[in-house]
């Protein structure tokens, strides 16, 4: 509509848009314009080959990334699957066996363990919305290739992928295969570990696409290395999402049960106090808030901003074990 109205208006307009249209692709040939793709990020992605028993499932292949010094090598869980043993194929195509260190199924993070030390990309600061990002993966099994596009959202929870979530929305094309691959910025450091496809209806790119922020990742790997497993605290807390009523004014999540002599009575928190802070981490609904508590360690403290009796209060939490 914009447009016909525009040509309505006559040559003026019309050279007048011409003139806006020219500027503004000026600014994006010069310095404003996005870097190009730093392909060094490649020697850091491997192509995963799980070894099954059985029948072969639909989708063989995945991907991994270099995240720890020493060949650690992060991807999804549903990679792995029930795989007896893994090979990964480096970008130069070599072929070789990689060990399962551990899988956490709360968060569909597993780490592998390379034969090799593969260069670990610098781990970027979560990139702001609209940001030039691109997705380095293996779709169909085809080997590793990229797409880039932009980022769409922040601090995703709630998809109903994983119990615990803490995505970056995409719209760079991810397929099946890219799962476990590489997000980038425009620098070529790591800002998530690509997850899932968002679809109903096939496993066919519709622009919604999902990555792990690096903070949930490193958080999990980092245990998987020293533990093999992840150990989380306990916050004593339980959180419910807002009635339809109460949305109406307000943003946060109910608090519905404090446990008897666990870290969020320790810290003031009582049954009906509305959270709409953790850390820094704003609060808009209840699986905010087990992510935003699953980034804390046990005995680590964090500020809990909360509404009791319409007044903002502040409380300090610390996980028990």
């Amino acid at each position: 509509m914009k447009v016909r109205y525009l040509h309505r208006l006559g040559g003026m307009t019309r050279r007048i848009g011409a003139a806006f249209v020219a500027a503004c692709l000026a600014v994006v040939l010069s310095g404003g314009a996005a870097r190009a793709f730093e392909p060094a990020i490649l020697d850091s992605v491997v192509s995963v080959l799980p070894e099954w028993t059985g029948p072969l499932p639909e989708r063989p292949e995945g991907t991994a990334v270099a995240v720890i010094a020493g060949g650690y090598l992060a991807t999804n869980g549903h990679v792995i699957g029930r795989a007896t043993t893994i090979r990964i194929r480096l970008a130069d195509g070599r072929v070789l066996p990689a060990e399962i260190v551990g899988a956490d199924r709360l968060t569909d993070i597993a780490l592998l363990k390379a034969p090799l030390d593969l260069p670990v990309p610098e781990i970027g600061p979560e990139p702001p919305l609209g940001a030039r990002v691109c997705a380095v993966g293996n779709p169909f099994g085809l080997g590793l290739s990229v797409s880039c596009g932009v980022v769409s959202a922040a601090h995703r929870t709630g998809a109903g992928f994983n119990p615990i979530e803490d995505f970056i929305q995409t719209d760079a094309s991810v397929n099946p295969g890219g799962s476990g691959g590489a997000l980038v910025d425009d620098r070529g450091r790591l800002v998530g570990l690509v997850s899932a496809i968002f679809t109903k209806q096939g496993d066919a790119d519709i622009g919604v696409n999902f990555a792990a922020s690096m903070e949930l990742v490193m958080r999990v790997v980092e245990d998987l290395r020293a533990h093999g497993r992840v150990v989380r605290g306990k916050s004593g807390l339980g959180v419910a999402d807002l009635d339809d009523a109460e949305r109406a004014e307000l943003v946060g999540a109910r608090v519905i049960r404090v446990d008897p002599g666990g870290a969020a009575q320790a810290a003031g928190l009582e049954d009906g106090d509305l959270i709409v802070a953790v850390g820094e981490r704003r609060i808009g609904r209840a699986s905010d808030v087990t992510s935003a508590v699953h980034m804390y360690r046990v005995g680590e403290p964090f500020e809990v901003g909360f509404i009791r009796g319409g007044a903002r209060r502040t409380a300090t939490m610390r996980l028990a074990p």
